[in-house]
């Protein structure tokens, strides 16, 4: 049978090159955004659930020296994917990945100072003809509940959580995360151009009730293609080549 994945071409970032072939999502902008925007601050140990090619973990570990980072992915093609990611790259000492779930994952005893996550977001609707993207993209194989009990597990009692969501699924998200004694501290309203309406949140997580921080972020100054705000310019410069 044919594969229903198709060919990729790698992504070029200024340090390092993520190739795509075989992994069923490629680079996009809700992992770059979360890469860029999470809270590195004296992290030591990170972990990206759902590391799909790897992105997410090679741009955390570019922005923080001192951290290792483990990726769990249940893919088996996009497992692979990430290995080689990670052997290419120039952390590949502090880079780690595991195919596995994040359920049977979150057994482990040990913690992380901050967990990524770009999950699946669609929660209803019409699936996917492809089943692997189907399953990526809908919360099939990770329920939110599901997710949210092995951060609860997993995180440190200082950590941070950081996740990249549509505006409604993260709302609900929030909500549904403040049941499982995590609390929202920061949360970035993401909007695609200055005159758009909010597409995307980042939110961020910590055990410790907190007043929410809220701020907005516009990607571009108009329709017009890579017509980039400054601060946009700014939180993603150390990556994008095109800037």
């Amino acid at each position: 049978m044919e594969s229903t994945v198709k060919k990729r071409d790698p992504f070029y970032f200024k340090s390092f090159t993520v190739e795509q072939e075989g992994a069923t999502m490629k680079v996009g902008t809700d992992g770059v955004l979360l890469g860029a925007w999470a809270n590195v601050t004296k992290v030591k140990r990170v972990l990206d659930i759902g590391t799909g090619t790897g992105v997410i973990a090679l741009m955390i570990a570019q922005r923080q020296p001192k951290a290792s980072v483990i990726g769990v992915e249940i893919d088996p093609n996009a497992y692979e994917v990430a290995v080689k990611n990670f052997q290419s790259s120039n952390w590949s000492s502090r880079l780690k990945v595991i195919n596995q779930s994040i359920q049977d994952f979150s057994q482990n005893e040990s913690t992380f100072d901050l967990i990524v996550c770009n999950p699946p977001f669609f929660t209803g609707g019409t699936l996917s003809n492809n089943a692997d993207r189907a399953e990526v993209r809908h919360t099939i194989k990770l329920p939110h509940n599901d997710l949210l009990r092995s951060i609860r597990k997993l995180l440190s009692s200082e950590g941070r959580f950081c996740v990249v969501l549509p505006l409604l699924e993260g709302l609900r998200f929030k909500e549904m995360a403040e049941s499982a004694g995590l609390y929202c501290s920061k949360l970035t309203e993401v909007k695609g151009h200055v005159d758009k309406n909010v597409e995307r949140v980042l939110l961020e997580f910590t055990k410790r009730p907190s007043i929410t921080k809220v701020d907005t972020l516009a990607i571009n100054q108009s329709n017009t293609r890579h017509d980039y705000t400054d601060a946009y310019r700014t939180l993603v410069e150390d990556f994008y080549t095109i800037l």
